[in-house]
């Protein structure tokens, strides 16, 4: 699957769920459900994936995790915050950076329609 089509049904299966349990939950809530949708979909999905940093060409294990990648392709990022701000895009985009991925999403669950709440980020480094 492409890129756009990988997202395309992140989305969808997004809506899906936050169409089930609407908003107000906790994130953890929203990440296994989704999950789930996706793997309905044949997609495959690693979730709380541990993201070194390499410093000075050094692998350090700072804790950072990754809610969920899709497809070994596409980052999620699962918010359930008043509204997105400019400090969620930039740590999905060194999220992005760090696993030299191209895509992301944040995915704001606490809205009142989720479309609202989502957001695409684009990592354009050169592979």
């Amino acid at each position: 699957m492409k890129l756009n089509e990988i997202s395309g049904t992140v989305i969808g299966c997004a809506i899906k769920v936050h169409r089930t349990l609407g908003p107000g939950l906790l994130e953890s809530a929203y990440e296994g459900c989704l999950v789930y949708e996706l793997s309905k979909e044949g997609l495959n999905c690693q979730t709380q994936m541990k993201l070194p940093v390499i410093y000075d060409g050094v692998k350090i294990d700072t804790g950072y995790r990754v809610d969920v990648i899709v497809a070994k392709s596409v980052i999620l990022e699962i918010k359930t915050v008043k509204k997105i701000i400019p400090i969620h895009e930039a740590q999905i985009l060194s999220y992005l950076k760090m696993s030299r991925l191209k895509l992301g999403l944040i995915l704001n669950f606490n809205t009142m329609i989720l479309k609202s709440g989502i957001k695409r980020i684009v990592n354009n480094f050169d592979q």
